[in-house]
């Protein structure tokens, strides 16, 4: 155990003192989201270590040992819950129907839970995973990355410094160029595997305009299956009504054969308009690493966006605004404050619940040809 002494939770429960010393993680799953983003962030954070990865599939078994010699492997969760006396950390990065289960399960066995994106299919789910980690006094956290790109990092200065006046409109996108699909449980047309892109890309595109904007009011969205072959909806949109005025439209397609701007900010001031996307998954496919160089999140200068009023960015219109590194090392940093007692849980399990009460209604808009009132 990193602690031997009994502490009271926040519910009043009793358990291990996380305040000191190394915290040990175990990783639930080992594909896309557990090799490539949460295992080289929890490695690169100081006070994590990562004990256990768990996965039933030998290769990658092998790929685990591979990157992280000192690692535990595990063919299944139960092994993990197992030794949950051992553990400070569970996280929860395998396939979007196993999050709910298994996570109940971490909570139940007495330890801290972080949850890939999405936490659950609805947001009852999520708020009764809420309410039981609330019960045994345990952090739930949600695994929202993206509040940690480098352009949603630089829009939200920019709007707490005043630059846009006040926002009317906001376009966000995450588009892509992927004409043909590439299966597996996300391209799952079984709504029991909560795929397709209203789910995953939609679940960062909601995130991102409800913190920067806040609550939603009404939800209006249409959602398509456009590839030959395709099962799950890969060319979506979605406009949200916020109580603050500013309406916001979002869109994630496979679909996009030109790709538009990733951000449009529209203020009553001067409005903010950025291309292309934060380089942190991108360096993390490629195999590197937090901390192997101080360019880390950083972009060129001929990535940055333009702040101007009545001017086209594409001709060179309004003034650069230099783009604030991306950061995604800080989640895990956040966590491991909001373990040892010296922070705040950086995404709460209510704030995922508030974005899926948006996705609910986004694809109940899109089946039903109708603006539904939140």
């Amino acid at each position: 155990m990193t602690g031997t002494t009994d502490t009271t939770g926040a519910a009043g429960t009793t358990g291990p003192d996380r305040t000191t010393g190394t915290l040990r993680v175990g990783l639930v799953g080992y594909g896309l989201a557990g090799s490539v983003f949460h295992a080289p962030l929890i490695a690169a954070t100081e006070g994590l270590a990562l004990d256990t990865v768990v996965t039933s599939n030998p290769e990658r078994q092998a790929q685990a040992r591979a990157e992280f010699p000192d690692v535990r492997v595990a063919a299944t969760p139960d092994e993990l819950f197992g030794r949950a006396d051992e553990l400070d950390l569970i996280v929860i990065a395998s396939p979007n129907r196993t999050h709910v289960p298994l996570a109940t399960a971490a909570l139940k066995a007495g330890v801290p839970v972080v949850v890939d994106k999405p936490i659950a299919g609805t947001a009852a789910e999520a708020r009764d995973l809420a309410a039981l980690a609330e019960e045994r006094g345990l952090l739930l956290s949600v695994f929202q990355n993206r509040r940690w790109d480098n352009d949603f990092l630089t829009l939200r200065k920019l709007l707490e410094d005043g630059e846009l006046g006040d926002v009317l409109r906001f376009e966000s996108r995450f588009e892509r160029w992927r004409p043909e699909p590439k299966g597996g449980w996300r391209e799952s047309g079984d709504p029991a595997e909560i795929g397709g892109l209203l789910y995953d890309l939609g679940s960062h595109l909601v995130d991102q305009a409800l913190v920067l904007f806040g609550p939603a009011t009404a939800v209006y969205a249409e959602s398509d299956i456009r590839r030959p072959g395709a099962r799950a909806d890969d060319d979506t949109f979605i406009a949200i009504t916020h109580a603050s005025g500013v309406r916001s439209h979002l869109y994630a397609s496979a679909t996009t054969a030109q790709l538009g701007p990733r951000f449009r900010a529209l203020g009553s001031r001067a409005g903010y308009v950025k291309y292309g996307l934060d380089p942190q998954e991108a360096a993390l496919r490629e195999g590197e690493r937090p901390g192997d160089a101080a360019a880390w999140g950083l972009e060129p200068e001929s990535l940055w966006g333009r702040v101007g009023a009545g001017e086209s960015p594409l001709t060179g219109g309004g003034r650069p605004v230099p783009t604030l590194p991306g950061d995604y090392p800080a989640y895990y940093a956040a966590v491991s404050a909001a373990l040892r007692g010296t922070g705040e849980n950086p995404v709460t399990a209510l704030e995922a619940a508030a974005a899926l009460d948006v996705l609910e209604a986004a694809r109940r808009s899109a089946h039903d040809k109708v603006t539904v009132t939140l």
